[in-house]
């Protein structure tokens, strides 16, 4: 809207700028045709033409006016049009700072917001590797625990198996010397010995060992003589067996006994009827002491336990 009043007014400003020239050049060419002409001096002429002249002094004196009102609303429009520039102008400027600034913010948040997160990613690297660090530590740490626990291990069957070598070779002196001394002690068995021997141990034989035999629980609990602790260790137990054939026997009654590192070993129960019929000449026994008493075991068939009495 302020662009067309502009415009009016500068058309309007033309037009009556370039009428008031015309207008004068035409009254000075009137003046140049008709120079003898007297010029209103003394009132002399022709009044028409006096007329005429007045009318236009009057234009001119009323032009003159308007034509200054023209210019100065021309003047106006400019100053107007100047000062809408240049508002356009520093609203242009306030909208490319207020634009770059924006862009300067954005720039800045964006770079902030990269900076903020290539720290977090840097920490979550770092978290990360001190993670795989302690774990391979603790890997590392395992491992040697357990290389240690291997070596340890070693070691203990080393020196298990030395110690099994050692108590064999003990057992091995000592069933020699045991044979040496029953072969002293009964250097032969007369045949009235032997039909007694297996006299003995076949009608100690079960029916049914299931029912047959009996706990030391089941008895009431073991009250015989109890081998000493050093001497237990040293001859008796899973790890020291022996032979009954060749050693002293005897029969308690009705039960057989035999002796064995000065102790008398009498089998209260009856052997089960599916064990060998000569056991007592080749099998390897042992005696052990459980949570209620005594008992005997034969090698040849593990899980069975035969209650004993231990005397002197």
């Amino acid at each position: 809207m302020k662009k067309i009043v502009i415009i009016s007014a500068t058309v309007l400003s033309l037009i009556l700028g370039v009428a008031a020239p015309v207008y004068t050049q035409e009254n000075k060419k009137d003046k140049q045709d008709h120079p003898n002409q007297p010029q209103n001096g003394n009132g002399q002429g022709n009044p028409e033409k006096q007329h005429g002249q007045q009318q236009n002094q009057d234009r001119q004196q009323q032009q003159g006016p308007q034509q200054r009102q023209a210019q100065q609303q021309q003047q106006q429009n400019q100053d107007r049009q100047q000062q809408q520039q240049k508002q356009d102008r520093q609203q242009q400027q306030k909208q490319n700072q207020d634009r770059q600034q924006q862009q300067a913010q954005q720039q800045q948040q964006q770079n902030q917001d990269r900076q903020q997160q290539q720290a977090q990613q840097q920490q979550k690297q770092d978290q990360n590797r001190q993670q795989e660090q302690s774990i391979q530590q603790q890997q590392n740490q395992d491992r040697q625990q357990q290389q240690a626990q291997q070596q340890q291990q070693q070691q203990d069957q080393s020196r298990k198996q030395q110690q099994d070598q050692s108590r064999k070779q003990q057992q091995g002196q000592n069933r020699q010397e045991e044979q040496r001394a029953q072969q002293q002690y009964y250097p032969q068995r007369s045949q009235e010995q032997q039909r007694v021997w297996q006299t003995t141990w076949q009608s100690h034989r079960a029916g049914n060992w299931q029912s047959d035999h009996r706990s030391w629980r089941q008895r009431g609990g073991y009250n015989g003589y109890r081998i000493p602790n050093e001497r237990y260790r040293g001859y008796f137990g899973p790890q020291h067996w022996f032979s009954i054939y060749g050693l002293p026997f005897a029969v308690y009654n009705g039960y057989p006994r035999f002796q064995y590192e000065g102790y008398w070993i009498t089998l209260l129960d009856p052997w089960p009827a599916y064990w060998s019929n000569d056991w007592y000449d080749n099998d390897d026994v042992y005696v052990d002491y459980n949570d209620d008493g005594y008992y005997m075991y034969n090698r040849r068939y593990p899980g069975v336990a035969i209650a004993i009495n231990i005397s002197m």
